[in-house]
Formats: C-alpha cells, structure tokens, sequence
C-alpha cells in the first residue's frame, strides 16, 4: 500500500486541520493546478509554465525541478504529484525531436487521470516582452470562446470544457464592475488555437456605463492539438454528478418558462357567486312588487315539498 493511501490518524491539531481540509465536502475547495516540467523541457517550455503559473496565482503549484515521465504512457507520477499537492488540475510541459514545444493540459477525478490533451506551441510571447501594466495576484478572468469549432468538434468542445475548469478561479456570488480586469481569449480557427490575455481598461464615455477598451498584456500563445485522451462518456458523467444535497428542491405548483419568469398556480374552493358582495347602487335596488312576487314564490315551493 502507498503511504499515501494508507488511514493515518492525527497526532496534532495541525495534522488534523490538514485532513480535515482534503476530507469530502459537498461544496468543493478552489481547484488547484500543478505545473510540472518535463525531463528535456527547453527554456521556451518553462518559461509558458511560469507565464502561466503566474495567471494561477495562488491557486497554483510550480515544480522547478525536471520529472522525467510520459504522460500518455506513464499516469503514476502524475497522480502521486495530484495527491501529494493536492491538485485536480496539471500541466505538463517537455520537448523532443518528434514533438517539440509540448504542452499537455488535463484534470483529475479521485486522484486519477480523468482526461487531457496534448497542444504544441508554434509561437509565444512572454508576459516579460509585453511592457504594459499587468493585474494584480488572484484576479479573476472573464474567458471568452470564438469558434465554431468549440461547438462541433468533441475534441475542441472537451478542450473549452478544460480551460474553463484550468482557468475559472474562485465561484463568486456578486460581481463589481472594477472588478473585471482582464479577459483570456481563445480562438478556433483553422486548426489552430489563438490564445491571448488583455487588461480592461474602463474609459470615460459621458454616461453611466464607463467604454472599454483591451490592451494586451501577455502571454500569447499560437497552439496546434495533438494527441488526446478522454475519458469514456459513463466515467465523464460520474465525475459531473452532483450530491442530492445540494440538488434545488421541486416546489410544487411553481413553474418557470423560458425566460425564466415564474408562475404559480392556486388552488381555490369553487365560490357561491350568488352571495358575492357588489356595489350597491339605487338603481340596482329590487322594488316592493318584485319582492311580493319572490315571497310567493318561496312559499310556493315551500308546499310543494312538503
């Protein structure tokens, strides 16, 4: 049994603040990424890795030293690295002859390999040769998705699946508009994936609502897919499966269409409209041979029954 695995039972309040941490919650913690250099990675490679590393922050992981492994051969380092660090999400970055500029990105379900996909560079500029202003640590992205292909294709549409998960940060409840700073773009385009980073700039427009304009800050990377791994359809959608307790309960008799206004129903006895109260009104008043007439009538009625 790895000593990872095996049931260790706490001998510190620090040591169980620790598991308490990695213990099963309903509610997730931010997932984290590890960046791991490859056993022949050039400077090109490592410097993506720092580049984007510095977007994770401080949800992130950068092992400096070389790890000689093959993701699509080999997945248990990979997934003793996840355990070790607590990571759900890595990044794998080498270079070779065959493949050279490689990066592989992918994500883990129960410290195993859920699914990932190789990219090679064909082109980078660092966040050091872009001389504009950059975001402060933590700041989350806006992601945008140009393309046709992220909606067609199952191998691009995994792709944006797990960008969105690499790169989504914190789950928030409101949003401040000072608060979107900058934006990662992708782009499908024939055959090839444009990534870039630009900073928000809110501009004076005379009005309420500030004009925005982008400037680039950097990294911008100019992607080619390889290979690809992905996870059967049965497994993929035990990993989407959501606890019971966290499932909206059904009200009943509340519905919503597709705008997403709400409708009720009520549910009411049947009414007696004979007794309804109206305005009362003089001409609306019954005269006195009106009333004679509905007297004898009753007493009519009355005799008959009996």
């Amino acid at each position: 049994m790895d000593a990872l695995d095996r049931v260790v039972k706490p001998k510190t309040k620090r040591a169980k603040r620790f598991l308490e941490k990695r213990e099963p919650k309903l509610s997730e913690n931010i997932k984290n990424a590890m960046l791991i250099k490859g056993g022949n990675a050039n400077s090109m490679v490592t410097q993506v890795l720092k580049d984007v590393y510095a977007l994770k922050k401080p949800y992130g992981v950068l092992y400096k030293k070389k790890n000689i492994t093959r993701p699509f051969e080999d997945q248990t380092s990979l997934e003793f690295f996840s355990k070790k660090s607590d990571c759900s999400l890595f990044m794998f970055g080498s270079h070779n002859k065959k493949r050279p500029n490689n990066l592989v990105i992918g994500r883990m379900y129960d410290y195993h390999v859920l699914d990932m996909i190789e990219l090679g560079i064909e082109k980078f500029v660092s966040l050091k040769d872009i001389k504009n202003s950059k975001c402060p640590e933590g700041t989350k992205p806006m992601l945008i998705f140009a393309g046709d292909d992220f909606d067609v294709t199952e191998d691009y549409r995994r792709l944006k699946s797990l960008l969105i998960d690499f790169f989504r940060g914190p789950t928030v409840a409101n949003i401040r508009l000072a608060g979107l700073e900058y934006v990662l773009h992708f782009t499908a385009l024939n055959g090839k994936i444009y990534f870039r980073s630009y900073k928000l700039l809110l501009k004076k427009s005379g009005c309420r609502t500030p004009r925005i304009e982008l400037e680039e800050m950097g990294p911008s990377l100019d992607l080619v897919l390889r290979r690809t791994h992905l996870a059967s359809d049965d497994l993929y959608k035990l990993s989407m499966k959501m606890p019971k307790a966290l499932k909206p309960k059904k009200k009943k008799n509340v519905s919503q269409d597709t705008f997403g206004t709400t409708y009720g129903r009520i549910h009411m006895q049947k009414q007696d409209l004979s007794k309804l109260q109206t305005r009362k009104m003089k001409g609306l008043k019954k005269r006195p041979a009106e009333r004679i007439t509905e007297d004898q009538e009753k007493k009519s009625k009355r005799i008959k029954k009996n």
